[in-house]
């Protein structure tokens, strides 16, 4: 399967503008403040969907993104995460990539921050196309080790082309 041919480079951006703030130094609640940051990102991945022309009311795609997460994280491991969701605000699959050099907490199943972010976003009736592309992304970036080529990309061409892998 060619992912490449389901992202378009406006949809890439190899680095994120939300970063990991540094944790408070008086007593605060962890998990709010990681929720605060999960949000960011969801907030900042949402922006970058938006510019498909594919999304309905972003505010409400913002929210489901966050119910999803509130379900199960989709912080994977390896440094990867798959913030994705069906929902009526697609108008059909979209898919977005996001990179975060620094690295920021996002809950993954390893324990360590998330550096590299696949959005994903379809309608409610693309059960199909959404669970395929999902199992295959989380497959490559698991099995095949494509996550290094992706944190070494210098462009969005070198992103598309480690796309084109899986």
């Amino acid at each position: 399967m060619n992912l490449a041919r389901l992202i378009r480079p406006e949809l890439i951006r190899l680095e994120m503008h939300t970063t990991m703030p540094p944790e408070p130094e008086e007593p605060f609640d962890r998990d709010r403040f990681l929720w605060s940051v999960k949000e960011a990102v969801i907030g900042e991945l949402v922006e970058l969907l938006e510019l498909s022309g594919r999304i309905g009311n972003s505010n409400k795609l913002r929210n489901d993104l966050i119910n999803r997460e509130k379900k199960a994280s989709t912080g994977l491991s390896d440094g990867i995460a798959v913030p994705h969701v069906r929902t009526r605000e697609a108008r059909e699959f979209v898919m977005a990539f996001a990179r975060s050099t620094p690295g920021i907490a996002f809950d993954c199943q390893d324990g360590k921050p998330a550096h590299i972010f696949f959005a994903m976003v379809s309608p409610p009736y693309d059960d199909t196309q959404y669970l395929r592309i999902y199992k295959r992304l989380a497959e490559a970036v698991t099995y095949q080790g494509i996550a290094h080529t992706l944190l070494a990309a210098e462009d969005e061409g070198e992103v598309l082309r480690a796309l084109k892998q899986i």
